[in-house]
């Protein structure tokens, strides 16, 4: 039986202040641009379900990540992108567990819609906040069929490059890992590991997600201090507390159910917020957070004036290989021999051999600086609402787009010193 050749899905979450970040070669930065903007076919009920997949499938991927002792970090946007394109070629049962999986639309309504969500987010986003690209990497002349090259092109951004996979696999790899590099300003190196690319690879996805948002209303240094953090009943540890005593004519959008507390910090613009998920008790207490009870949450919350805000600040380097977490989520026929990804090159003959994803967040007085998807059930208790918002305990939190509800990044914070 002859050998299937593979491809891998590289993530890339990028950061680098200043930089335009597309991930792609410089010669097809351009194409991208323009073919971001092609939305046509998009509608709002299409935006709606491409960005419910996206929070679903977001929250099932934290589920995964490492345990409730670990920092948590990654965009749950960046890879649904880099998997949709993935998608795109799959056929027969590959496509349909991805489907499942990933609780995807059908192609002619993701493609148009994709395109539209991500045109809007770096049409509308306010002082370039948000910056997100696809580039596609392959064998030379291997053919690919032009129908999907023209889809990833059209309604992902994703111009072909070709290196020599054959003949340089390890040259091949360097290439991909100092574009990367050099784009971030050497905050992301190293994306795909040694070995992970040999002359079986015949094609290479790369996404990058870069946000950095200055919060509307910033923290004073000043007043920033050490406090205690308790990682643990048993552990406290001491860290740098931001601290805010909000403006007293405007309300953050705020809920307090007794069990937690969920608070939304916009950024300029406000087209972006960070929403900041406290448990009165440990993180065990919230149960397994979904994207529908986040959006119950959501639709509780209510402007409110806070006494102070407390908020540690931290950053975080992450990096995952998620090629076993997606096969558990029910997607393992994408990574074996049964792989149907005829629909790149006609053949029966590709499969998935790595996924490799990457991500960073700083979080400061002045904003958020991130690159690259748990709360208690039932309606509001009531209770007493306090009026001081301290994040002294680990605690969840998400970077969303507010006009579509998409979740661009996703983590937990346990230990903010590591």
């Amino acid at each position: 039986m002859q050998k299937k050749r593979v491809f891998i899905v590289s993530i890339a979450l990028l950061s680098a202040a200043g930089v335009l970040l597309l991930g792609l070669p410089s010669q097809s930065c351009q194409a991208s641009r323009s073919s971001l903007a092609m939305s046509r076919g998009s509608t709002p009920s299409g935006i709606k379900a491409v960005v419910s997949a996206n929070n679903r499938f977001a929250f099932n991927l934290y589920a995964k990540l490492g345990d409730s002792s670990q920092n948590v970090f990654f965009s749950p946007y960046s890879v649904s992108s880099a998997l949709a394109m993935t998608y795109e070629g799959a056929g027969g049962k590959t496509a349909s567990e991805m489907q499942r999986a990933m609780y995807l639309p059908k192609k002619n309504v993701l493609g148009p819609n994709m395109s539209a969500i991500n045109s809007g987010l770096e049409k509308d986003a306010q002082n370039r906040s948000l910056w997100s690209g696809n580039a596609l990497w392959v064998q030379k002349k291997f053919p690919l069929l032009k129908h999907y090259t023209t889809r990833i092109e059209k309604y992902y951004g994703g111009k072909a490059t070709n290196l020599d996979f054959v003949s340089k696999p390890e040259q091949s790899r360097q290439t991909i890992n100092a574009f990367i590099a050099k784009q971030t300003r050497n905050k992301i190196t190293g994306l795909i590991p040694r070995g992970a690319i040999d002359e079986n690879i015949r094609i290479v996805l790369t996404n990058a997600v870069y946000f950095k948002g200055e919060w509307k209303w910033q923290f004073e240094k000043d007043q920033t201090y050490e406090g205690d953090f308790k990682v643990s009943p048993s552990k406290v540890i001491k860290t740098e507390m931001m601290f805010m005593v909000p403006n007293e004519k405007e309300g953050l959008e705020y809920l307090d159910t007794g069990d937690l507390q969920i608070l939304s910090l916009p950024y300029k613009g406000n087209r972006f917020s960070m929403l900041i998920v406290l448990p009165t008790g440990d993180l065990e207490s919230l149960g397994r957070l979904t994207a529908n009870k986040l959006d119950t949450y959501r639709a509780q919350m209510k402007p409110r004036v806070l006494d102070t805000i407390s908020l540690p600040k931290f950053e975080l380097h992450t990096e995952y290989a998620l090629k076993e977490v997606l096969k558990k989520l029910g997607m393992p026929r994408l990574f074996s021999t049964r792989a149907d990804l005829s629909g790149m090159d006609g053949k029966n003959d590709l499969s998935i051999s790595g996924v490799y994803h990457k991500a960073y967040v700083k979080v400061d007085e002045l904003g958020t600086e991130a690159a690259g998807g748990t709360a208690v059930t039932g309606g509001v208790t009531s209770v007493t609402p306090r009026n001081d918002f301290r994040a002294d305990h680990p605690f969840i939190f998400l970077i969303q787009d507010n006009q579509t509800g998409n979740i661009l990044f996703l983590g937990r914070v346990v230990d903010p010193t590591k």
